[in-house]
């Protein structure tokens, strides 16, 4: 497991948390127009420097959840997105969005969480987080989803993710799979995807943990 630190950047209203073991350098927030986050500068985050809607939005666009926010009088607190998604990243991990129930992650905090990237590649020391790994590895995968599912009767609810041992992603709820170019591909309430990176049906698990022997430990 990743040894990375976390980090809080406090604010007069409002603070701001980094969590190492999560982040996988997106670049959502160094990007971000405004001073909330200056590379080079220390701290590298300051909360009162920008209004506290410019917090809650660019925290909020972090895909791995490494970043959060927390208001001083709990007046604003992150909400789930009104859909539950998971996109196959182009060459990298699912990155979920949603009410989300990730069992089995006592060490990080989350049981409940809104926003996160998952590994597919195997190789991640993280698991079932993703920590850049498949860039070692040269994972391939485009990202293409070649199922349609079932229509929804709703989008949203709770979205629960079981990281099988030695196995898939079992997701139990509401949710929509989006492929890497952003189409809405897939629409259910149950689904397995794969986590060893040697399906022949990604995103979907056709068994191939078992003949590869893969081990999440």
């Amino acid at each position: 497991m990743s040894a990375k630190k976390q980090v809080r950047y406090p604010g007069n209203k409002v603070d701001v948390e980094w969590d190492g073991q999560l982040c996988i350098h997106i670049g959502e927030c160094g990007r971000a127009k405004g001073d909330l986050f200056i590379g080079g500068r220390k701290p590298w985050c300051v909360p009162d420097l920008v209004s506290q809607g410019e917090v809650v939005d660019v925290v909020e666009r972090c895909p791995t959840g490494a970043l959060t926010y927390h208001f001083n009088d709990a007046s604003v607190t992150e909400q789930p997105a009104e859909q539950n998604t998971v996109t196959v990243a182009y060459n990298g991990p699912y990155f979920f969005r949603g009410n989300l129930h990730i069992e089995g992650t006592p060490e990080h905090n989350l049981g409940l969480a809104f926003r996160a990237a998952l590994c597919r590649c195997g190789r991640s020391k993280n698991k079932p987080f993703c920590d850049n790994s498949h860039e070692d590895v040269d994972f391939k995968d485009y990202g293409a989803v070649g199922a349609a599912g079932e229509p929804l009767a709703q989008q949203d609810g709770p979205l629960n993710i079981n990281a099988e041992k030695n196995g898939p992603l079992m997701l139990t709820g509401n949710v929509t799979i989006k492929s890497s170019s952003g189409r809405t591909a897939w629409t259910g309430t149950k689904v397995t995807l794969c986590r060893c990176g040697a399906s022949n049906n990604k995103p979907f698990c056709d068994g191939s943990h078992s003949k590869i022997g893969f081990k999440t430990e």
